[in-house]
């Protein structure tokens, strides 16, 4: 399986990529893949002609595949996207054997000039649908990692080359607070980016400071104000402040970054000896003075396992979210109710 780095690595060699899978569901590098494959495959001027879309779950497989045989009006290649590949795995037995017969034969024998590209956020590994893409398909991984922290750790490169692209550099360091804060969603740090490249301006250096005063300034005090009454045990309270921050706006990834961050800064603060402070405080936690100073104190609140047991819930948080099947507010209210809980689940 390809990351989207190598993918873009193919791609710049120029040879036609026949039929692709962009497996996952980070819509960051998804759109990113969609993007280059456009600018590889399609001409400036055609894209009317060179770029059909449809969605496996409201389209038949032979009308997919009959455009895909078609040779495009006014365009030497055509890039055929199928969104949500997925619903095909809950077929019946008979039909999905049909179905996979139909690609198969495809796959065997594309024609030149069209370039098919299936997007599935996950795909059941033991089924013919799925070996058969391994198989005779380029399958590209479009997800970072389903653990937050090595999610955060590997959206640091990817973070520099956003801000590269938008003509700025961005600080190793800043970038992986930056990813840490927003527990390494792509789509999120991008935003942040933009402005923070707004906010530069003529500077074009993004530094700590930077995301210090725009990101955590808006973000992370207000999960400090949340711990208070996680500590306390006020679930009625800490959904009341949720609901605020939902109501203003908040994207649950956001704020589920935000958790996240907090709660490993605090089991870091729960493990240094008491009374550490000024720069000692602040190298060990990584931290500029005020938040290291928050996350001392509210650390003394809660109790190793209180914390553990919380990371456990974020997690398991963070999975719902990506699956895509849960409401996202809901999934905030659970979790909020869970680490207020006087024994968390």
């Amino acid at each position: 399986m390809l990351t989207p780095l190598e993918l873009f690595a193919r791609l710049a060699k120029g040879k036609p990529i026949p039929v692709i899978l962009l497996a996952g569901n980070d819509t960051y590098l998804r759109d990113s893949c969609r993007k280059k494959l456009i600018e590889a495959y399609v001409a400036e001027g055609t894209q009317d002609w060179g770029i059909r879309k449809f969605s496996a779950g409201d389209e038949d497989v032979s009308a997919i595949l009959g455009q895909a045989r078609t040779m495009p009006m006014l365009a030497p290649q055509q890039v055929i996207f199928v969104s949500d590949v997925q619903v095909w795995e809950r077929l019946g037995d008979d039909s999905r054997d049909a179905l996979v017969k139909q690609i198969s034969e495809y796959l065997d024998n594309p024609p030149p000039y069209t370039v098919l590209v299936f997007e599935a956020a996950a795909l059941d590994q033991r089924m013919r649908l799925t070996k058969m893409f391994v198989e005779k398909a380029v399958t590209v991984s479009v997800q970072l990692s389903e653990k937050s922290e090595e999610r955060a750790r590997l959206a640091v490169p990817l973070s520099i080359d956003m801000a590269r692209e938008l003509g700025a550099t961005l600080e190793t360091d800043a970038a992986e607070e930056l990813c840490d804060i927003l527990n390494g969603e792509l789509a999120a740090i991008h935003t942040e980016i933009e402005k923070l490249y707004a906010y530069v301006g003529e500077r074009q250096m993004i530094t700590r400071a930077d995301v210090d005063l725009l990101v955590i300034s808006a973000q992370k005090y207000e999960v400090w104000d949340l711990a208070d009454m996680l500590a306390a045990q006020q679930p009625a309270k800490a959904l009341n402040f949720l609901d605020s921050l939902i109501r203003e706006g908040e994207p649950a990834p956001a704020l589920l970054g935000g958790l996240a961050w907090m709660y490993r800064k605090l089991l870091e603060a729960k493990e240094l000896p008491e009374g550490t402070q000024g720069w000692q405080l602040q190298s060990r936690l990584k931290m500029r003075p005020k938040p290291a100073e928050l996350a001392m104190k509210q650390s003394r609140k809660f109790s190793r396992s209180q914390l553990t047991a919380g990371l456990a819930a974020l997690y398991e948080a963070d999975s719902r979210l990506k699956s895509g099947g849960w409401s996202q507010r809901a999934v905030m209210e659970f979790l909020v109710t869970q680490l207020a809980s006087p024994k968390p689940a």
